[in-house]
């Protein structure tokens, strides 16, 4: 849906209208806020941070997209240039794929060794702890798609020009190495979605609506003046978002 649509979509509205308060809110009692938008190549991700911000305060949020680390960042900490982004007092940060990418794109596509894997895996549930602990509130968002949509929006991304930029080595071979995703994916599942930091799944076919329960899923866990005002359904719905945690 294009967004000029969106501003006559009244469901939209209503959230957005319930994510300006909450920012408002946030700024004024200095909460921090991290969201991970993390799924398959063409699940969504982007077009999701999209919406989100739509109407929010620019000088209150940061989107984060980090590209190829360089050679220097290779020889730091793996963390580090993640960390350097988090959110401040009153701030809402949004990555546009994350730290994760070492629990499946790195693995699958061979950039990165074994023991770095291994490492990861072993650090990233007590930094998430660290986080969580500190007070930041952290959402883990992992958006899916069938290998049929998927397949439909990789042939989009070839024909259509205002999309070619999307296109890398990772799409290319998304298709040819999907179960190779699926066994990283449920392995990341496995090892990092605990109590404190969730996995929360977003069924994301209808990209609209999986958008959309983004927005009411932030919305609902968190509290804030004026919640629920715009009169709009802040429960979730879920058959399309639903939560992975493991206890220990």
């Amino acid at each position: 849906m294009a967004l000029h649509l969106l501003e006559q979509d009244q469901e939209y509205i209503n959230l957005q209208t319930e994510l300006v308060w909450l920012q408002q809110h946030i700024k004024e009692t200095n909460q921090r806020v991290l969201i991970l938008f993390e799924g398959r190549d063409t699940a969504g991700k982007g077009g999701a941070i999209m919406r989100f911000i739509r109407f929010l305060n620019p000088r209150l949020f940061k989107v984060v997209a980090l590209s190829k680390p360089t050679e220097k960042e290779e020889g730091q900490w793996y963390f580090q240039r993640y960390i350097e982004h988090l959110p401040g007092p009153g701030e809402m940060v949004l990555f546009d794929r994350s730290w994760y990418n070492r629990a499946v794109v790195e693995p699958v596509m061979g950039f990165c060794s074994k023991k770095q894997y291994s490492l990861f895996n072993k650090q990233v549930v007590s930094l998430e702890k660290m986080l969580v602990q500190d007070g930041i509130h952290l959402f883990k968002f992992w958006f899916s798609i069938d290998a049929e949509e998927q397949k439909r929006r990789l042939e989009e991304r070839v024909h259509n020009p205002l999309k070619h930029w999307k296109l890398s080595s990772v799409d290319v071979q998304a298709q040819s190495k999907w179960e190779e995703f699926t066994f990283y994916k449920e392995a990341m599942f496995k090892k990092t979605a605990k109590l404190h930091a969730p996995w929360v799944v977003v069924k994301g076919n209808d990209r609209d609506v999986a958008r959309k329960e983004v927005m009411r899923y932030v919305v609902n866990k968190l509290e804030y003046d004026k919640k629920g005002l715009s009169g709009e359904r802040l429960s979730l719905d879920n058959t399309i978002v639903s939560e992975v945690f493991n206890e220990i």
